[in-house]
């Protein structure tokens, strides 16, 4: 039977669940992890701007950092993301042909606007798939980014007046003025006076948490600048159009979040000790290449050519070489280098420890924590430091992978960058008359059907396109791909632009009297199949001793 429990003792309360796993405060391994976990506002917005100053220092000093943004970039929009408009004709009621014929319009009057710097973008320094290539590297870099969609004047080159403007993230930030007005207060939280709304680090929210506006400064943090900081409210819709005065690029982790992290954010202390770690292995191999030699003497010193690293003499006048890298002409510091001889001073001794660089665990080290920050990135190690040294079915896989991340931040940045600057463009194409769409303007359902486009990117590399391409047709002879799905994978191309394209290369063929040779596949034969066993295994005794060595 169990003890009663007494009416004025409570029972003492069970460990259960987490309190013996996790959330044990009693554990001696746990008892220093003092996690404290607020809002996002709290844990994201006051740290951010750290948080990018670090991320943008990793990318210009941490060659993996620089890696891992630049891959991201490369395969995400590569050259520029191509619009392909793929509008309903069941839904428009026109035939399939009058869509292939206003999609090829579309896409044609697009590119004038999309081709030109000058057209697109508002600084006139980029063309659309720069913008792309930009706004992506910032949002990675940075952890969001802005585009601001202006209009100018059109001209008699370019009818548009659409231009978009990139703005760093920095840039959007609370109002000094309406900083405070909470119990809890930070640089980064305010409110709006004229209407009482909360501001999330340059974010404003109506009662119900929808973001509604922007406020973006016309300076940089610490920039110097003989302006006055000032802010311009930017609301994210037009009060008349409807369309969206500004985008937001970004990646949500919480939920009531309303800025982004940066890329490296979770990786920043990581890449800066293997930075550090790095740049100490090379110091130090250097200094050992160097043959330097130490002369203790007590005679007259300034007839002797010596102490003068890196300077050569010009009019008299000791002067820096362009060649070296020693260029200090103190009397009181030496310096090392090849072949270098200093004189020292009476009673002047200089000692060297050993120690024993470079490291013979240097590189298995290095590799080992690429292996991790490519995990924590999403892009495997293969694809992170471009080595694929292993075999076929492991680098494949590797790509594969890096894919998945790869394709899903693509969607995420046509959804926020792309397909609305796109949307917005055609709004003023059909408000102009330059392209005609019925009911653009009076049905929404009518105006997503007009507005339907895919967008065309990188494609994943292939390490054997004889295996893949077989792999292919047979997906296709089995109905589990259809031939556009594997074009787009292929090539990223059009598949009925390739068959009319070979329609006028057979004809032309054939009026030239050329006699055309069968290309299909070959079956694949079971010494096909002991053939590619053979070769994953040599790449497996290959990697193997790669691994070794």
């Amino acid at each position: 039977m169990s003890e009663p429990v007494s009416a004025n003792k409570s029972p003492a309360p069970k460990v259960r669940g987490y309190d013996d796993a996790g959330a044990s405060i009693t554990k001696r391994s746990l008892k220093g992890f003092t996690a404290t976990s607020g809002a996002p506002t709290e844990d994201i917005d006051r740290s951010n701007l750290t948080l990018r100053q670090r991320s943008r220092m990793l990318y210009m000093s941490a060659p993996v950092a620089t890696s891992a943004i630049n891959t991201s970039r490369t395969k995400i929009v590569g050259s520029g993301l191509t619009l392909k408009s793929s509008i309903d004709p069941d839904m428009l009621g026109i035939t399939k042909e009058a869509a292939k014929e206003w999609q090829r319009h579309v896409e044609a009057e697009f590119r004038l606007w999309a081709g030109k710097k000058q057209f697109c973008d508002a600084t006139g320094m980029n063309d659309f798939d720069g913008l792309q290539q930009l706004a992506l590297k910032s949002w990675l870099m940075s952890g969001d980014v802005f585009a601001v969609l202006k209009h100018d004047k059109g001209t008699r080159n370019n009818p548009y007046s659409l231009r978009v403007h990139i703005v760093e993230a920095d840039r959007v930030r609370t109002p000094l003025s309406y900083v405070g007005g909470k119990a809890i207060t930070s640089m980064t939280e305010g409110v709006n006076p004229d209407n009482n709304n909360d501001i999330h680090d340059g974010v404003e929210v109506d009662k119900s948490g929808r973001a509604i506006a922007y406020h973006i400064c016309n300076c940089y943090p610490f920039q110097y600048t003989g302006e006055e900081e000032k802010w311009t409210r930017v609301e994210i819709y037009g009060a008349r159009t409807g369309l969206p005065n500004i985008l937001h690029v970004t990646e949500s982790e919480r939920p009531d979040q309303y800025r982004g992290v940066p890329y490296l954010a979770q990786t920043i202390e990581t890449m800066l000790q293997m930075r550090r770690y790095t740049e100490s292995e090379i110091t130090a191999a250097i200094i050992q290449s160097f043959h330097t030699a130490w002369v203790e003497t007590e005679a007259d010193t300034s007839e002797m050519p010596f102490n003068e690293v890196g300077t050569g003499d010009i009019d008299g006048e000791p002067t820096a070489s362009p060649h070296e890298d020693n260029i200090s002409q103190s009397e009181n510091e030496y310096e090392m280098g090849p072949g270098t001889i200093n004189v020292l001073a009476p009673g002047e001794k200089v000692q060297f420890g050993n120690p024993n660089i470079p490291t013979a665990g240097f590189e298995t080290f290095i590799k080992t924590l690429c292996r991790l920050l490519g995990a924590s990135l999403e892009i495997p190690y293969d694809v992170l430091v471009k080595e694929f040294n292993s075999n076929y079915s492991a680098s494949r896989g590797a790509l594969l992978e890096a894919w998945e991340a790869f394709r899903m931040r693509r969607k995420w940045f046509v959804n926020s960058f792309c397909q609305p600057i796109y949307e917005v463009w055609l709004s003023e194409a059909v408000a102009l008359g330059r392209v005609k769409a019925p009911g653009f303007f009076t049905d929404p359902l009518i105006r997503a059907a007009w507005c339907g486009a895919k967008w065309i990117g990188p494609v994943q590399g292939s390490l054997d396109p004889k295996k893949e391409t077989e792999a292919a047709i047979l997906q296709i002879e089995n109905g589990l791909k259809t031939h556009e799905q594997v074009t787009l994978e292929q090539g990223g191309g059009d598949w009925e632009a390739n068959v009319t394209q070979l329609g006028y290369e057979s004809d032309a063929l054939d009026a030239a009297g050329v006699t055309k040779k069968a290309t299909s596949a070959p079956a694949q034969t079971p010494q096909d199949d002991q053939d590619d066993q053979d070769d994953d295994n040599t790449d497996n005794e290959e990697g193997d001793d790669n691994e070794q060595t």
